[in-house]
């Protein structure tokens, strides 16, 4: 599957230049020029990079990649911020955010094709998946579908993340502070008891027609999902 990029940015000239030069480098492209739209694109498309506008109508780049950077879902994803704003305390500022690379306007298509693929190559593996596996267990990450055998399994956005979380890394053992901080976020606060209690529920859908239970709890420690 080719990687694909979503470009943000509300000057049309801007957006048919950049989808044609990286369509010929093989990328599928999809763009919006409306900030309140991207968290809603990013979750349907799961893009694996995003160019993202810093002066954009409704929502600024930088919020917008605070939002991407406080969403567990997201976090991962590179962020490149494309601007007219060339002066160092911007730089510093976008980058503070969480981007991961910063392009002033005017700029060379060559030199952004180089920094995509660079940072293409940095992006961990299980975050450039589509599908994770794990026995019988498979999530498409593009529909957010889990299956088990040949039975959809229906769950919520929290546990889809959790099993999200365990299946990447599977026979880790994960403190429960260390999944609130990666399932909900860094600046969400609740009570490390509250894992549990979507550990119970995410046990109950993937288990409900007596299959071997995956999720494994490790007293005093946490959970992982490995085989018994």
């Amino acid at each position: 599957m080719a990687n694909s990029i979503l470009i943000v940015e509300d000057e049309p000239a801007i957006v048919t230049m950049l989808t044609y030069n990286l369509e010929k480098e093989g990328y599928e492209v999809f763009s919006t020029d409306r900030g309140s739209k991207v968290l809603d694109i990013v979750a349907e498309k799961n893009p694996s990079v995003i160019l993202l506008d810093w002066m954009l109508p409704e929502a600024s780049g930088v919020e917008i990649c605070r939002m991407l950077r406080n969403k567990p879902d997201f976090r991962n994803i590179p962020v490149i911020m494309l601007t007219a704003r060339g002066e160092e305390e911007d730089k510093v500022k976008g980058l503070s955010v969480g981007a991961d690379d910063y392009m002033t306007k005017p700029f060379s298509i060559p030199e952004l094709t180089a920094r995509i693929k660079a940072l293409l190559r940095r992006v961990p593996e299980s975050a450039k998946k589509k599908e994770l596996v794990f026995e019988d267990i498979k999530m498409d990450l593009v529909s957010k579908k889990v299956t088990r055998g040949d039975e959809a399994i229906h769950m919520g956005p929290t546990e889809f993340r959790l099993l999200r979380f365990l299946m990447e890394q599977p026979g880790v053992v994960f403190p429960r502070e260390e999944l609130l901080k990666a399932v909900w976020g860094e600046n969400i606060y609740v009570e490390a008891r509250t894992v549990d209690v979507h550990v119970r529920r995410l046990r109950k859908a993937l288990n409900e027609s007596g299959k071997p239970d995956y999720i494994r709890t490790v007293r005093a420690s946490g959970y992982s999902i490995d085989k018994k």
